[in-house]
């Protein structure tokens, strides 16, 4: 049977739409080619045989094709798979180079094979002793005033790294805190990733439910995303509406920690749209330890909308910066857990784990500044002017404090009422030698010590910046293979996602000549028309 008599045309007109839609996407593809987090868009279509009703109960006498192609709607060319990989690899990433912006700090003031520091102040102060053997330069004033000169010089220097240690420290919790600088901390920030994506979520089901795709605010929502799991650890799942099966997907973001025990827990920071703005995020806060930053704590609380079982809110969720991890919610990775871990771990009886904040290279410097001042002051108050019963217990010290942060030349050196002692007791009352203090003294600075890890002075100061300096390379080495891993999957989703400037290139070309092909069609089916309406059913006339 002759078909209807327009149904060719509209075919025709069917595919002049569709490919003039493909183009004008290629255009908003061009347009935006450097937009970032930009995705390329295409057309979604599909034949009007397969889903026009009418098919369905044609009888088979009649091939049913030719009525031409559906536009179902405009959709982003995006891989959810990779998503996830890139995200579970940039908390990775994140955390690594956190942690390494740390130690290039402590490695300006610690790293004492490219700077002289404490170690040199040491050998300085060996080196004094060494000129001050001989007997008569014991009791010299000038070559006192020259040794007391250079341990002051040590004891600042001592000073000096501690204070540098509490200031990075207090740093690294206004990296988390962002109080008193000009820029938002990590807490700031997530709060507002929480919230723009939570109010993004409403928009786009708004929009959705009344046929408007929002592709650019999905876009928008993708790279706050991949912004937020830099911070933490994230989970993202799209889920349907059991009671509204027939509405659009809505996203839910868990953040992904570990609990004491050692368990994966989940918690919905975002739940889709439920709830309404407000409701549908939740937030994170920070204690106020900028005094003990080492005690930091983030307290990270549910949306509103979420419940238990029992319909309850869901507890907050607490995570520190506390040393042993082991009785202590913590994150597996992100630039979150470096600063906590900066501010926390102390490296010590925590069986694998090595991480080394700012609290173990406090310690081993005063553990450095009181091994020294016990065994100087000792040796000093050993000798015979200042031993008792003549004299009190420690009124020979020329050093006081027990930290790096105190230590320093005692009151009486200062006022000189105390001087290098000029031999040691031979238990008999009287000195073995006049220089037998100094002499005693720089055996302590050769000698090894069990308070120091079987190291002496200088050579301790050693053992730090070794540690470090490992610390760091080590550090730089998994950065380097996770920033190598996360470009690399950057570059998969560009593949996908990313506009490309040839590839659209010949998309133009193809919908062209398919939208002058289409118009041919119609050219032809006009003059079949034509034919049809004037030149039959011409007999009898």
């Amino acid at each position: 049977m002759v078909r209807a008599t327009f149904a060719g045309i509209t075919t025709a007109f069917s595919s002049l739409q569709a490919n003039q839609k493909r183009l004008d996407i290629v255009g908003q593809n061009l347009a935006n080619m450097n937009t970032p987090g930009y995705t390329r868009q295409q057309l979604d279509v599909s034949s009007l045989n397969h889903l026009h009703p009418v098919s369905h109960y044609a009888n088979g006498s009649e091939i049913t094709v030719g009525f031409g192609v559906k536009m179902d709607g405009v959709s982003r060319i995006r891989d959810p798979y990779l998503d996830v990989q890139y995200r579970d690899q940039i908390v990775k990433s994140s955390y690594f180079d956190a942690k390494q912006t740390s130690l290039d700090t402590l490695a300006n003031f610690l790293d004492e094979h490219t700077i002289s520091g404490i170690r040199q102040a040491f050998d300085d102060v060996q080196s004094v002793l060494t000129n001050e053997q001989d007997p008569p330069k014991v009791t010299d004033p000038i070559f006192d005033s020259e040794l007391r000169a250079r341990m002051q010089a040590l004891t600042n220097a001592l000073n000096e790294a501690a204070r540098l240690i509490e200031k990075a420290e207090k740093q690294e919790y206004e990296v988390l805190n962002g109080e008193g600088t000009s820029e938002n901390g990590a807490v700031q920030t997530v709060n507002d990733l929480l919230k723009r994506i939570g109010d993004l979520n409403v928009q786009i089901k708004r929009n959705q439910i009344v046929d408007q795709p929002s592709l650019e605010l999905m876009d928008e929502r993708d790279m706050l995303l991949d912004e937020l799991a830099s911070y933490i650890p994230i989970e993202v799942t799209y889920y349907k509406d059991s009671t509204r099966e027939d509405w659009p997907y809505d996203l839910k973001v868990d953040m992904v920690y570990t609990d004491a025990t050692g368990a994966q827990q989940h918690l919905t920071l975002v739940n889709g749209s439920e709830g309404g703005r407000g409701k549908n995020y939740g937030s994170v806060d920070i204690s106020d330890t900028a005094d003990d930053p080492a005690k930091t704590e983030l307290t990270f609380k549910a949306a509103a909308s979420v419940t238990d079982a029992a319909g309850n809110p869901v507890a907050d969720v607490k995570i520190g910066a506390g040393a042993d991890t082991s009785k202590a919610n913590n994150f597996a990775t992100g630039s979150i857990q470096s600063s906590l871990d900066m501010l926390g771990k102390t490296a010590s009886g925590q069986g694998n784990d090595t991480i080394r904040g700012y609290q173990y290279y406090m310690e081993e410097l005063d553990k450095l500044a009181k091994t020294f001042a016990d065994k100087i002051n000792k040796i000093n108050n050993s000798a015979v002017e200042y031993a008792p019963p003549n004299n009190t217990a420690g009124s020979g010290d020329l050093l006081k404090g027990t930290s790096a942060k105190d230590i320093a030349i005692s009151d009486n050196w200062l006022a000189g009422k105390v001087h290098l002692g000029t031999g040691i007791d031979d238990g008999q009352g009287g000195p073995i030698s006049t220089n037998d203090t100094v002499l005693e003294m720089l055996k302590a600075f050769e000698n090894t010590h069990d308070d120091l890890d079987k190291n002496s002075f200088s050579s301790f100061m050693n053992h730090i910046s070794t540690i470090l300096a490992t610390d760091s390379f080590s550090n730089q080495i998994s950065l380097k293979t996770n920033v190598m891993v996360l470009n690399g999957i950057q570059d998969s989703r560009d593949e996908i996602s990313a506009v490309s400037l040839d590839e659209e290139a010949s998309n133009m070309m193809a919908y062209l000549n398919a939208y002058n092909a289409a118009s041919r069609l119609m050219t032809a089916l006009d003059e079949a028309l034509n034919t049809l309406i004037n030149s039959t059913g011409l007999v009898g006339r």
